[in-house]
């Protein structure tokens, strides 16, 4: 078991939760992941960015949102309560070098994966500006840790509510039309907003860099569910990513892969909020005997 040693909620659903997990406090870098399973006879295995490590405390921390029933199991563990399986750190690291000018893209939740990539990056000798963005207020995140960081924060909400009324990809599109224009843009947040910061920057030719969240299992590449078309050819993000040139990623077929699951994990997450508690294990049972 994976003891929970703290537990905060950032927003209306997103959850920031420390765990004991001293060799992976050790080992992970920038940009890596794990695989977390809350049961494991019928949980859903969860890949997330390992947001932050405390080596000497023994610490990562994990932070999510909830939308779906095992995300939603996770959230109701309180401190002390143990984590089945934590596997990992998982994936490619990120390349940290000094670039130059670099700018990092958060939409949403892909705001807490890109924390230790632009705390990274910011290490090497860089000149980062960090924007994030959320559709309204009260799903902004991290503010703060981000504004410690970055020599420039550009914060922006679809309605407006808080900073500058846009999408990640107006200020983004500003910032390659100056002089000199960015030597590399990192964006981790939902497929269709990082499919967007790619076409922003394509005829700017500003190398961008996409970290990909696809459906995992064993995240090791054996099962193939996460594989992506890259390039032209067949590409596993959990061993071969999770970053990709984004200008190469084929993104229409990666929504529909992340679709393709939906009716299931909508019937899943209504048992949770069922009236008279969590009908979860009936729900899997049924949809087994359909044969999924």
């Amino acid at each position: 078991m994976f003891t929970i040693t703290g537990k905060r909620q950032l927003s209306a659903e997103v959850y920031r939760i420390e765990v004991e997990a001293p060799l992976i406090a050790r080992q992970r870098q920038a940009g890596q992941f794990v695989i977390v399973q809350t049961d494991i006879e019928w949980g859903e295995r969860i890949p997330l960015t390992i947001a932050d490590a405390d080596p000497a405390a023994g610490t990562i921390s994990l932070i999510f949102q909830t939308v779906g029933a095992s995300t939603h199991r996770l959230a109701d563990l309180a401190v002390g309560s143990g984590i089945p399986a934590v596997l990992g750190p998982l994936g490619n690291p990120t390349h940290i070098d000094k670039f130059g000018k670099v700018v990092c893209v958060g939409g949403g939740i892909g705001v807490a994966p890109m924390h230790p990539i632009a705390q990274a990056l910011k290490r090497a000798g860089n000149h980062v500006t960090i924007i994030i963005g959320a559709r309204n207020r009260e799903l902004i995140i991290m503010e703060e840790e981000m504004g410690t960081i970055a020599d420039d924060l550009i914060v922006v909400t679809d309605d407006g509510s808080y900073g500058r009324k846009a999408l990640v990809t107006e200020p983004l599109k500003e910032l390659c039309q100056m002089d000199p224009k960015p030597d590399l843009v990192v964006a981790i947040g939902p497929p269709i907003m990082m499919k967007f910061c790619a076409e922003t920057t394509r005829p700017f030719g500003v190398h961008t860099l996409a970290s990909l969240n696809t459906i995992m299992i064993d995240g090791t590449g054996m099962c193939g569910g996460c594989r992506v078309e890259v390039a032209g050819a067949t590409k596993f993000v959990c061993v071969d990513g999770p970053e990709f040139d984004a200008h190469l990623v084929d993104w229409n077929s990666m929504m529909s892969r992340l679709r393709a699951y939906k009716s299931a994990e909508d019937s899943a997450h209504a048992a949770v909020h069922a009236e008279g508690g969590c009908r979860l294990d009936q729900v899997v049972a049924d949809l087994k005997k359909g044969g999924l």
